[in-house]
């Protein structure tokens, strides 16, 4: 469960809540980006959330209710939706490239669970995933806003997980941001959707015109730590 948004006022603010539970995570910060790592007995560790040096984001939330039209076919290629996260995230595929792919292909997902994609550029445009339902591409939105719901169901199939108290939380303050909404008015927004139930472990900042990514763990808001890319 996770609260992904972006804002776009008189900067490009990108925000990410990674709530998780019984899995053992990560921040790994480097000058090519601040990875969000999983731990996989068959892969180690997997960069599956965060921002690159070359400004994307990369986000990741679980649908609920689960849509078995996001498992994957016999014949699965390379669009499963993990596979192309680490390619934005590691700069070995662009947004528009992604875009393109989800345009003309269909994208799956893991068997038995429908991972969606929250991405989004520097330019602050913005696209989401939703394996075997489609995708929403929005040009440099005044807002977006992706939690643990279909954007194509809404709340047409209620789910206990599905985050719609976080979606309408966070719809809300950014409704009535000011334009000079930045980075400590981004952590109030994670903060308002944060959980404890399934907790939020890493909530993240981008500032994409300063370049820099701030984070902090455990829902420790007063220990947030930074990275400015070269």
């Amino acid at each position: 469960m996770c609260t992904s948004i972006v804002i776009n006022q008189r900067k490009t603010i990108v925000g990410w809540n990674l709530d998780l539970l019984d899995m053992q995570h990560r921040v790994r910060p480097t000058q090519d980006g601040v990875f969000i790592e999983i731990f996989d007995n068959k892969e180690g560790w997997l960069p599956l959330f965060g921002a690159n040096s070359r400004g994307d984001f990369v986000g990741m939330p679980t649908c609920w209710p689960f849509d078995n039209r996001s498992d994957p076919p016999e014949d699965a290629g390379s669009n499963s939706v993990l596979l192309l996260d680490i390619d934005l995230l590691l700069q070995k595929k662009t947004l528009d490239e992604i875009r393109s792919i989800a345009e003309r292909e269909d994208v799956y997902s893991a068997p038995g669970v429908t991972f969606m994609a929250a991405l989004s550029d520097r330019d602050g445009n913005v696209l989401h995933i939703v394996p075997g339902q489609g995708h929403l591409y929005y040009e440099k939105p005044p807002f977006a806003i992706l939690t643990n719901f279909s954007p194509f169901k809404q709340d047409a199939e209620p789910h206990p997980w599905m985050g719609w108290d976080r979606y309408q939380i966070a719809k809300s303050m950014l409704e009535n941001a000011a334009d000079t909404f930045d980075v400590p008015d981004c952590f109030a927004v994670l903060k308002a959707a944060s959980q404890s139930v399934c907790p939020t472990v890493v909530s993240m900042v981008y500032d994409a015109a300063a370049h820099t990514v701030y984070w902090c763990e455990n829902r420790s808001w007063d220990n947030i730590q930074s990275i400015q890319f070269a």
